[in-house]
């Protein structure tokens, strides 16, 4: 019985300066330092941490979004100008055609219409139109074909300002009054390059194509069927 009070006096004794052993050891540890605080990025000139835009890059997008902004806007006023004529794609200079004169000083043009082909000499003058050898008021009667040569100049404004010579063959007195038009606006754009545009904006340039459509076998005319006989 003896014994094994001595034994447990002796486990108490080791037990107890086990942790006084284990102290000096803990203090002989020194302190952690405290951490480095953080250092302010805007300060040092470092960039800002990922997602975070530095405050000049901030200035850049938007000045740039900006500058975005105002240049869609101006495209989009640029598209149709002042008198509502598309601008939009690239600008195409126009450059002024040369003028065509003969020896005489007139413009020489060839007109057709129809079957009708038709030369015309023109020149400055009071507004006088000779057609094969006869005045306009004796050649074409109907008003309506007189009213048809005069159309160019009442479009480029220059009426009484040109004399006209024009000889005329073929078709009928409508196909012979829409030729000499025709030669009468590109003799008149010949003269005054500058009136092309305003004459072409008009189509008086351009020749007609219509012609009168072709008989058909089988048929009384192009498309006039003969007449139906049941028996």
């Amino acid at each position: 019985m003896s014994d094994n009070r001595q034994s447990l006096s002796d486990l108490a004794k080791l037990t107890q300066a086990e942790p006084e052993a284990e102290a000096p050891a803990e203090a002989e540890v020194p302190a952690e330092a405290d951490p480095p605080a953080e250092a302010d990025p805007a300060a040092e000139g470092e960039p800002a941490a990922e997602g975070e835009p530095a405050p000049d890059l901030e200035v850049a997008l938007v000045e740039r979004n900006e500058g975005d902004g105002s240049q869609r806007r101006g495209r989009r006023e640029q598209k149709v100008d002042d008198h509502g004529v598309a601008n939009q794609g690239p600008q195409i200079q126009a450059v002024l055609r040369e003028q065509q004169l003969d020896k005489q000083g007139r413009a020489y043009a060839t007109g057709r219409r129809k079957d009708a082909v038709a030369r015309v000499w023109l020149k400055p003058g009071t507004g006088k139109i000779i057609v094969n050898g006869r005045d306009q008021e004796v050649y074409f009667a109907r008003p309506t074909l007189r009213l048809i040569i005069n159309q160019v100049f009442d479009v480029a404004d220059r009426k009484g300002q040109y004399d006209v010579i024009a000889t005329v063959s073929g078709g009928g007195l409508s196909g012979q009054a829409g030729a000499v038009r025709h030669g009468i606006s590109t003799a008149l754009t010949r003269y005054e390059p500058g009136l092309r545009t305003t004459v072409k904006r008009e189509g008086f340039l351009t020749r007609d194509p219509r012609v009168v459509e072709r008989k058909k076998y089988g048929r009384a005319k192009a498309r006039r069927s003969f007449q139906f006989s049941k028996r």
